[in-house]
């Protein structure tokens, strides 16, 4: 079994997209649960580390002139 390294600063692509259409999130708090929002529409979401690990479909390192909110 193969389980992702996730930091805070990561966009993670999901295999299924968001309400308004986007798949990338960007990781704000990691734990037992993973809290992210969305890069689309800026919805803020809170889920079971479970349940992520197994909609990633890529994760992303953020690049040095990215700037986080």
């Amino acid at each position: 079994m193969n389980i992702p390294k996730i930091s805070v600063g990561d966009i993670l692509t999901l295999k299924k997209q968001h309400p308004c259409g986007s798949l990338e999130f960007e990781v704000l708090r990691v734990g037992s649960d993973i809290r992210m929002i969305c890069r689309g529409c800026g919805r803020d979401l809170t889920l079971p580390r479970e349940k992520v690990e197994k909609a990633i479909k890529k994760i992303t390192a953020p690049t040095a002139g990215e700037e986080t909110p």
